[in-house]
C-alpha cells in the first residue's frame, strides 16, 4: 500500500554504537579498524578515545568519515596524576617496560569520564576492551548490549582460561618441564617461563585476571573477535562450551577495514608519519627478497641483544626491513643489506608488498594475523604476555613458523638469555627457503592461509557474515 497523508514510511533511525578502547596501540588500533566496519555497513560508530590516542587514529578515522561512513572520535580526559604519569603519556608504548604498570593503575581512574559519556548519550550498544568490565553493569542499567572486545583471538583467551581454571603450571617439577594445558581441541604444551608474569609472580594478579574477566563476562551479549573461522572456530565452540559466551569473528579487521593502499600506507601513523621512503626501498628487491622484522610497538631489548639481532641480520644473507622504538641507537641510513626504521611503520602495507618474503615477529594478536593475512611464513620471537601461547598457534597448530631458537625462553625480563646472532641468521634462513621440502610445504601453507584470511573478509566471507549477523542482533536488542 502507499504511503498516504498521515501514514509514515520513515527511515528507521540507524543504530549508535560507541566504542572504548583501552590504552595500547595493539588494542587501540585494530577496536577503530572494527569500528570503522560497521561504519561500513551504516551504522553510527563512536570511538571514545584520549587526546594522545586520537592522534594514533585521526588519520585513519577521518578517511573513514570523508569517504561518507558515519564514525568520529570523542575525547575524554585521560587520568595522568591520579596514576603519576607526565601529561600526554597514554598509551603503553610511551613508556619503558619499569613503568608499564601505571597505565594499568590509570585505568580504573577513567571510569568516572567514560561512564558519563555513556549515560549521557545513551548509545544502542557498546563494545569495550575487556580491561573495562564495568561496562558490563552501565549496560545493564540503559537497557542495551555490551560486548567484550579482547584484542586477542579465542586461542590464547581459552588456552589462559584453562590455565587460570586448571592451573597445571604448579604441578611442574622445574621450568625446563612442559606440561598440558587442560581441555583444549589441540594438545598444546609450554613451559611454566613462558607463561604471562601474572601466572608466575603474584597470586593477587592473578585473581585480579580472572574477576576481570568474569566482570567483563557479565551480562555481555558476547566477544567480538578480530579472527576469522578458517583458525579458530574450535575455540568459538570451546568458548561457548566453557563459558556460554557467543562469538562472532570480524577479521582480520586489517584486511576487512584497510583494503586500499592509502589506508594501509595511514593505519596507525600520526600526522608525521611518511611511509613513502619504505616503500622506495621495497621497490628496489626482488620479489621474496626481504625479510621484514618488528616486535610490536611495545618492545625492549638490552644494547647485547640488539647487537647480535644487527649481526645475525647482516649476516642472514637477504636483505632486511626492521623496524625499532623511536629511541632506539641503531644507524637508520638505508644500504643494500637493510633498512631500519625508527617508531612507526606501515605494517600492514609493508607485509603485503611483493618484495617481502617473510616475518620475523613477537607473536603479538595483530602482528600474528597480519603475517597470516600477508601469506608470509614466520620466525617466532616472543617476548611477554600471552605471545608464547600465540606462537604455539604458528608454530604447532598451523605450522607457518619457527622459533627463533631452541635455548631458554622467558616472559620475565630479567630472566631472558640473549639468543647469539649465528641463532637469528639460521631461523630466518629456514623460513626463506634454507630447510628444504620442509621449507617449502611450510610457505606453502601459509599461502593457503592467507587466501583463507581474504575469502573471510569478502563479501559472503565468514567473517563478512559474521558482522552481519551481528549487527542484526543488535538492532533486534534495540527493538
Amino acid at each position: 500500500m502507499a504511503a498516504s497523508e498521515g501514514s509514515s514510511m520513515a527511515t528507521p533511525k540507524p543504530l549508535n554504537v560507541f566504542f572504548i578502547p583501552w590504552f595500547a596501540t595493539g588494542h587501540l588500533i585494530p577496536m577503530v579498524d572494527v569500528a570503522r566496519l560497521f561504519a561500513s555497513r551504516g551504522v553510527d560508530s563512536t570511538v571514545l578515545v584520549t587526546p594522545a590516542n586520537a592522534a594514533l587514529v585521526r588519520r585513519t578515522v577521518d578517511g573513514s568519515s570523508l569517504s561518507g561512513h558515519p564514525i568520529r572520535t570523542l575525547l575524554y580526559p585521560f587520568p595522568s596524576a591520579e596514576a603519576g604519569l607526565h601529561p600526554g603519556v597514554e598509551n603503553l608504548a610511551s613508556l619503558p617496560s619499569k613503568d608499564t604498570y601505571k597505565i594499568d593503575a590509570a585505568t580504573p581512574y577513567a571510569r568516572p569520564a567514560l561512564e558519563n559519556l555513556l549515560r549521557v548519550h545513551r548509545p544502542d550498544a557498546v563494545v569495550a576492551d575487556v580491561h573495562f568490565g564495568w561496562t558490563a553493569l552501565v549496560a545493564r542499567d540503559l537497557g542495551i548490549p555490551k560486548l567484550i572486545f579482547h584484542a586477542l583471538g579465542l586461542f590464547p583467551v581459552c588456552a589462559m582460561g584453562s590455565i587460570s581454571k586448571f592451573k597445571p603450571h604448579l604441578d611442574v617439577r622445574d621450568d625446563t618441564e612442559t606440561f598440558l594445558i587442560p581441555g583444549l581441541p589441540h594438545s598444546i604444551r609450554v613451559a611454566r617461563p613462558e607463561l604471562p608474569e601474572f601466572f608466575l609472580r603474584d597470586v593477587k594478579e592473578l585473581s585480579t585476571f580472572v574477576q576481570e574477566k568474569r566482570e567483563a563476562e557479565a551480562s555481555a551479549m558476547g566477544v567480538i573477535v578480530n579472527s576469522f573461522s578458517g583458525i579458530e572456530n574450535a575455540y568459538a565452540d570451546h568458548l561457548y562450551k566453557t563459558s556460554r559466551l557467543r562469538s562472532w569473528f570480524v577479521g582480520p579487521v586489517s584486511l576487512a577495514a584497510n583494503s586500499s593502499k592509502q589506508e594501509q600506507a595511514v593505519r596507525g601513523g600520526n600526522e608525521d608519519s611518511d611511509a613513502r621512503p619504505i616503500a622506495a626501498w621495497l621497490d628496489t628487491k626482488p620479489a621474496g627478497s626481504v625479510v621484514y622484522v618488528c616486535f610490536g610497538s611495545w618492545c625492549h631489548f638490552s644494547d647485547e641483544q640488539t647487537r647480535e639481532m644487527a649481526s645475525g641480520l647482516e649476516n642472514c644473507g637477504h636483505p632486511y626491513l626492521w623496524i625499532v622504538r623511536e629511541d632506539s641507537d641503531l644507524d637508520t641510513e638505508p644500504s643494500e643489506k637493510g633498512m631500519v626504521v625508527k617508531g612507526w611503520a606501515p605494517q600492514v602495507a609493508i607485509l603485503g608488498h611483493p618484495a617481502v618474503g617473510a616475518f620475523v615477529t613477537h607473536c603479538g594478536w595483530n602482528s600474528l594475523l597480519e603475517g597470516l593475512s600477508a601469506g608470509l611464513p614466520m620466525v617466532t620471537w616472543p617476548l611477554s604476555t600471552e605471545q608464547f601461547i600465540n606462537e604455539k598457534l604458528v608454530v604447532d597448530v598451523l605450522r607457518v613458523g619457527v622459533k627463533n631458537w631452541d635455548g631458554f625462553r622467558t616472559t620475565v625480563e630479567e630472566d631472558k638469555v640473549t639468543v647469539k646472532a649465528e641463532d637469528i641468521a639460521a631461523a630466518v634462513g629456514k623460513v626463506m627457503g634454507g630447510a628444504g621440502e620442509e621449507a617449502e610445504r611450510m610457505m606453502r601453507r601459509a599461502k593457503e592461509y592467507g587466501g583463507t584470511a581474504r575469502a573471510a573478509v569478502d563479501v559472503g566471507g565468514s567473517s563478512y557474515n559474521g558482522l552481519s549477523s551481528l549487527i542484526d542482533e543488535i538492532r533486534s536488542y534495540k527493538k
